[in-house]
């Protein structure tokens, strides 16, 4: 594959920051879902859940479109949301050549953040 490119990523269901471990400035990439706002217009439970499975399968999407750059990833977040971009990656060619790791972590600032990510990747 050549040089590793590298990728932190903190997400939620929300929201996902992207952020290349560089040895300059990280810039940051936001990916935003519509699930929170869309799917309360369901008038259903089913519906909304329906909905929202939709919306967050999107999301993930949107987010795995962004990461096939790269190819070592650290994923790290306050909620169940890294474990399931994890499992669309499983489900794409391109991710089983590359190196995926999940951490839970609480909600940080983007300071935590690139402070985590650049701990990480310089230890790995």
């Amino acid at each position: 594959m050549g040089t590793s490119k590298k990728l932190g990523i903190w997400i939620d269901h929300s929201m996902a920051y992207l952020m290349e471990f560089t040895s300059t400035p990280f810039e940051i990439k936001i990916v935003e879902s519509d699930s929170e706002e869309l799917a309360c217009n369901a008038t259903t439970f089913e519906e909304l859940m329906v909905t929202k499975k939709r919306l967050l399968f999107t999301y993930y999407n949107k987010i795995a479109r962004e990461m096939k750059n790269y190819n070592q990833f650290i994923l790290f977040g306050p909620n169940n949301a890294k474990l399931e971009l994890f499992d669309v990656l499983s489900e794409d060619d391109y991710f089983f050549n590359t190196t995926v790791e999940i951490k839970k972590t609480d909600s940080m600032t983007f300071a935590e953040q690139h402070k985590f990510i650049k701990a990480h990747f310089t230890h790995s």
